[in-house]
């Protein structure tokens, strides 16, 4: 049995209009509350079989939930390094699976550096998206949605560091859907892909400015900046407030808490400013989840925004 579940792909009749459905792939039903365990979850059972002694994560986020889930159902100790400004929700829910969680740092960079100085020899470190593992095992996805719903006429997904971008489209080449165009969607201000795409070369933004904090890589990685020249990838951004509206109506459509990293990928869906969007009929939504904010803090950021614009 897999550490990650299979998951549901529905028809959102609020998201789609009479010339086009929109199929949302329910990852955010995922027991650590994202896609991340896909990977995550295939990595840690690679390492295990390899004889890994102990599982280690440097995220402060989904990717460290994951590793910290996946490391209780392999009954390996978990270790997880943080930044200071991990806020204490997904910290206490790290703790609830087991796993050990380390405060040190101000920034991710300072908090892996810590973990790589308290690695053992029999320790595996498990990569939040730049790992081969990890885009094999978040391709599954695709795999199922293939079986599950219609042949879409595009994908629309999050861009973070990239992890899930390489993983849909490996899946996508694996069941034939080559030729179905990919929205990547970032917010403004943790726009890496946007930016790389921009120069024709990869880029390390200055600062993450956004909200979406999920999304925060400064520079995506290597291969899906790769796959933007080997498959049709239209780069798009949406702003804060449109990411964190969007999941206000995810939550209040769909019953659906997700975090505005995953509400970008609503956001464009529904918006359909992409050409690519307009005419398609059916448009598959990978709804990534996100456990770092609760319904209370989108009220908040909302009425913040707001307040900002006033």
């Amino acid at each position: 049995m897999p550490i990650h579940l299979h998951t549901p792909l529905v028809e959102s009749d609020p998201f789609s209009h009479p010339g086009q459905r929109v199929w949302l792939k329910l990852e955010a039903l995922q027991p650590s509350g994202s896609f991340k365990l896909r990977g995550v979850g295939h990595a840690c059972e690679v390492h295990a079989a390899r004889g890994a002694r102990r599982l280690l994560s440097s995220s402060g986020g989904n990717a460290g939930l994951a590793v910290a889930y996946a490391g209780r159902r392999l009954g390996l100790p978990v270790l997880v390094v943080v930044p200071e400004s991990t806020r204490e929700w997904p910290k206490s829910l790290m703790r609830r699976q087991g796993a050990e969680v380390v405060v040190h740092g101000k920034s991710w960079m300072e908090a892996n550096e810590h973990l790589t100085a308290l690695r053992q020899p029999m320790d595996a470190f498990i990569h939040p998206f730049d790992d081969p593992l990890l885009w094999e095992g978040h391709a599954s996805m695709i795999a199922e949605a293939a079986t599950q719903g219609p042949r879409p006429d595009a994908v629309v997904l999050s861009v973070g560091g990239g992890g899930l971008m390489c993983g849909v489209l490996q899946g996508m080449h694996a069941v034939g859907w080559q030729d179905v165009p990919l929205v990547a969607v970032e917010t403004l201000g943790a726009h890496s892909l946007n930016a790389a795409v921009d120069a024709g070369q990869l880029v390390t933004l200055e600062a993450i400015t956004s909200v979406a904090t999920s999304l925060g890589a400064r520079r995506v990685c290597e291969r899906a900046f790769e796959w933007t020249k080997q498959h049709e990838v239209i780069a798009t951004t949406v702003t804060d407030d449109e990411a964190v509206r969007a999941c206000l109506d995810i939550a209040d459509e769909h019953r659906i808490v997700v975090e505005p990293a995953c509400g970008a990928a609503v956001a464009a869906a529904v918006q359909r400013r992409v050409p690519a969007l307009q005419g398609a009929s059916n448009v598959l939504v990978i709804l990534c989840g996100g456990v770092a904010t609760t319904y209370g803090d989108l009220q908040a950021l909302a009425a913040a925004r707001q307040e900002e614009a006033i």
